[in-house]
């Protein structure tokens, strides 16, 4: 069973200089996993943190400036000054109205370029990649920075789905696709065979306490989550960390099924800990029509 931490850099290529790297960080842990894999490999690196969002006590000691989601000519300018070659998108992001956002000119810019071919968030995110591409800048995937990031199929920790589990995770991910399809969501939450919710802006967290309360008696329900067909996956790939877990168990769920190499399970040893200490399983799933991998360890 997959348990081992996602703690540790890749290792540069030998004799080429590792690239700087600019780290936008909203909420939660990935930010810090990440900046740990970037001082273990010797990178270079700044952190461009969204107030409201990201947590100022993870950025004791961390060479940072902290910008307003909606100000992007402000943060353009403060990462023009680092000179980063690459940049990493991590961390939870809570959706805010426009009138949060008061975006600037430069956001205004963005939001336009990519209304022109979707309003969902994937189509957002996918004209922020084209313009930090055109600057010459490359989005890298924080899985690309941190070893066993990505999930692998197998079962996190000693809790097993069972058969009315499975039936359930089978509809949610159907589900999970489908509203993805429409960039949507990415996650679905199941019981007994019925969909008690679908993620939309509020967000995974608000699922689950909302489908948590809807549920029958009888077995707990699944939470899914999936990546979007055809999704920007350097960017909000799904993710799973000890907090969802906590979540889940609170809400009276049963466990929490993934698609293996589509989503991202944040720091895997304390998300199977905590998985056994809860009583909930944490299972990561063969995309559908790929051939199963060999056991995992």
């Amino acid at each position: 069973m997959p348990t081992r931490a996602a703690a540790s850099a890749f290792p540069p290529p030998a004799g080429k200089p590792l690239s700087k790297l600019a780290i936008i960080a909203g909420g939660g842990a990935l930010p810090g996993i990440v900046v740990q894999a970037c001082r273990e490999a010797g990178r270079p690196f700044f952190v461009l943190a969204i107030e409201g969002q990201a947590d100022p006590a993870a950025l004791a000691g961390v060479p940072h400036a902290w910008c307003r989601m909606g100000a992007a000519a402000k943060g353009e300018k403060i990462l023009r000054e680092f000179d980063p070659q690459e940049v990493v998108f991590v961390g939870k992001v809570r959706r805010p109205s426009l009138k949060e956002l008061r975006p600037d000119w430069r956001a205004l810019k963005v939001i336009v370029k990519a209304t022109v071919r979707a309003l969902g968030d994937d189509g957002l995110l996918r004209a922020i990649v084209r313009e930090f591409e055109a600057e010459g800048v490359k989005v890298v995937g924080p899985h690309e920075l941190v070893k066993d990031l990505l999930a692998a199929e197998g079962v996190y920790g000693r809790v097993k789905p069972d058969r009315q589990a499975r039936i359930d995770i089978a509809r949610g991910m159907d589900a999970a696709k489908a509203i993805g399809a429409l960039d949507i969501g990415q996650a679905a939450i199941v019981q007994q065979g019925v969909v008690l919710g679908l993620e939309a802006i509020e967000g995974t967290d608000a699922l689950v306490a909302r489908a948590g309360a809807l549920q029958r008696k009888g077995p707990g329900g699944v939470l899914v989550k999936a990546p979007k067909p055809g999704q920007e996956r350097r960017i909000d790939l799904p993710g799973v960390g000890v907090e969802t877990v906590e979540a889940v168990a609170k809400a009276g769920l049963r466990g929490i099924a993934v698609e293996a190499g589509g989503a991202l399970i944040i720091d895997r040893a304390k998300v199977a800990a905590r998985a056994d200490a809860l009583g909930v399983f944490v299972v990561g799933l063969a995309p559908r029509g790929a051939a199963p991998a060999g056991k995992t360890s």
